[in-house]
C-alpha cells in the first residue's frame, strides 16, 4: 500500500489495451476488456523462449484474510481481480495450510508451517501461544482442537526458525531474489510494525507494514546475513526496479502489500489517520473498502508487470491469499492435522496464476495449497524440495497452470 497518499486511481493497463484513458482507468468494463496477454502477443510483443529452464521470472504477490467466494464473483468491489480470474488461471480449490497469517507465509518460502499458530514478532528468544484452535480464539476455530501437547510445542517455540527455506534454494542454485515489502520503514527493518505516526495523544503506530507478512525476517539464515537483508526492500524498489529493464528484476520477486493494500485492513482510528477510512475495519460484515483497495493495489502492480520487459520473456505471476477469514479450517495437502484426524486448515482462498506464454482462462479443481505452490516452484526451477514439499508427486503440483 502506498503510505503518502490513497490509491484512489484506477491504473489503465496501457500500453496493452486500447482505449484506455491514462488518468482515471478503464473506458470499458474490466470484464469485456480483452486478454492483455492476447493482445500483446499478437503485437509480437512476448518472447517465445526456451522454457527447458523454468520461467525467467517468477512474481509472487501475497495477498490477506478472504474467502474464495468473497473475492471471485465480488465484481463490485474486485473488478479488475475478477477480471485476471476470468482471463488466465484460477485454482478453485485453494487452501490456506492454517490459521492465523504467519504460519502460512512461513509455510510459503520454507514448506514447513513450523508448529505455530499465531501471529507474533520474530525473535530468537520470542515465544507465544497459539492464537487458533484454542477456546479463547473468539472464530471459527474457537475450541479446543489442539492437544495440550500441541499447546505446550507452540507455546515454547522461538520464532526464529534455522531449517532452509526458498532464499538457500534459489541462491544454490544461481537465481536471484527480492523481497519489496511496502511501507517497510528501511531496507532489512527488523521493526515489528510501522509507520509510528505523531498525534496530540503522542505516538502512534498503525500497523501498515507487518512483520507477521514478512516471513524471511523469520530464518536465523536470513536476518544474520547482511547481504540476504539487503534484499528486502520498500515497495519504491519494486517501481524502480520493474520500470528498469529485464536486468533489474530478479528472478523470484515477493511481493507482500501493505495491510491498507492486501485486503487485510487496519483499525478504523489508525485508518483515520492515515486519511484512508476505507481501509478501517467495518463494524461488521464484509470489509468492501479493503477489498476495493486491495484490488487497485493489484490493478497498478499487475500492469506494470505485464508492460515490462521482465514479461516479455517466459514469466509466471501468482497472486495467493493467506487463508479465509476465519470461517472455518477446510485443508489439504500436509495441512496440520489433531490426533483425531481433523485437519486443521486456513480454508478454501482465492489462488491465480497467469503465464506470458500461451497463456487462456482455465479452473483447476485440483485440491492446492501453500505447499503445493512452493512445491511448483521447485519443480519447474528444478530447486530441490523443502520438507512438506518433498512428499508431493507430480500430479498433485500445480503444474498445468503453471504450463497452460
Amino acid at each position: 500500500m502506498r503510505t503518502s497518499k490513497a490509491l484512489s486511481t484506477v491504473w489503465c493497463l496501457v500500453p496493452l489495451i486500447a482505449g484506455c484513458s491514462s488518468g482515471g482507468g478503464s473506458s470499458q468494463p474490466l470484464g469485456t476488456q480483452e486478454s492483455l496477454l492476447s493482445v500483446a502477443a499478437e503485437k509480437g510483443d512476448v518472447a517465445e523462449d526456451d522454457d527447458s529452464d523454468g520461467p525467467r521470472h517468477i512474481f509472487y504477490v501475497m495477498m490477506e484474510n478472504h474467502a474464495t467466494s468473497e473475492i471471485l464473483g465480488n465484481t463490485a468491489d474486485a473488478p479488475f481481480t475478477n477480471h485476471l480470474a476470468s482471463h488466465y488461471g484460477v485454482a478453485q480449490s485453494y487452501f490456506g495450510v492454517t490459521h492465523p497469517s504467519l504460519p502460512n507465509y512461513l509455510a510459503a518460502i520454507s514448506g514447513d508451517f513450523q508448529g505455530i499458530w499465531d501471529d507474533c514478532a520474530a525473535g530468537p528468544a520470542l515465544t507465544c501461544a497459539p492464537e487458533e484452535f484454542v477456546s479463547t480464539s473468539g472464530d471459527a476455530t474457537s475450541s479446543l482442537l489442539l492437544t495440550p501437547a500441541e499447546v505446550t510445542s507452540a507455546t515454547g517455540t522461538p520464532h526464529w526458525f534455522g531449517g532452509k527455506n526458498i532464499v538457500d534454494q534459489l541462491e544454490a542454485t544461481g537465481r536471484t531474489w527480492k523481497a519489496y515489502m511496502q511501507s517497510i520503514p528501511s531496507v532489512g527493518s527488523t521493526v515489528e510494525y510501522a509507520p509510528t505516526l505523531a498525534t496530540d495523544a503522542g505516538a502512534t503506530t498503525v500497523k501498515l507494514y507487518a512483520q507477521k507478512h514478512d516471513p524471511f525476517m523469520y530464518f536465523s539464515d536470513i536476518r544474520n546475513d547482511a547481504r540476504r537483508m539487503a534484499r528486502i526492500v520498500g515497495f519504491d524498489q519494486f517501481e524502480s526496479d520493474i520500470a528498469g529493464g529485464d536486468r533489474n528484476v530478479p528472478d523470484f520477486v515477493w511481493i507482500s502489500p501493505d495491510q491498507c493494500h492486501d485486503m487485510h485492513g487496519v483499525s478504523p482510528g489508525s485508518a483515520a489517520l492515515l486519511g484512508i477510512p476505507s481501509c478501517g475495519y467495518p463494524a461488521s460484515g464484509l470489509d468492501h473498502g479493503a477489498i476495493r483497495l486491495g484490488d487497485a493495489f493489484l490493478e497498478d502492480t499487475v500492469s506494470k508487470i505485464f508492460a515490462s520487459k521482465a514479461w516479455k520473456h517466459n514469466s509466471v505471476l501468482v497472486i495467493v491469499w493467506d487463508e479465509d477469514d476465519y470461517a472455518g479450517y477446510a485443508g489439504c495437502c500436509g495441512s496440520p492435522t489433531t490426533t483425531g484426524g481433523a485437519i486443521l486448515g486456513g480454508a478454501n482462498a482465492p489462488a491465480l496464476v497467469i503465464t506470458s506464454k500461451h497463456a487462456r482462462h482455465q479452473v483447476s479443481t485440483t485440491p492446492y495449497n501453500h505447499y503445493s505452490l512452493l512445491g511448483t516452484i521447485e519443480h519447474v526451477w528444478k530447486l530441490g524440495c523443502l520438507a512438506s514439499t518433498c512428499s508431493f508427486r507430480d500430479s498433485e503440483l500445480m503444474l498445468p497452470l503453471f504450463r497452460p
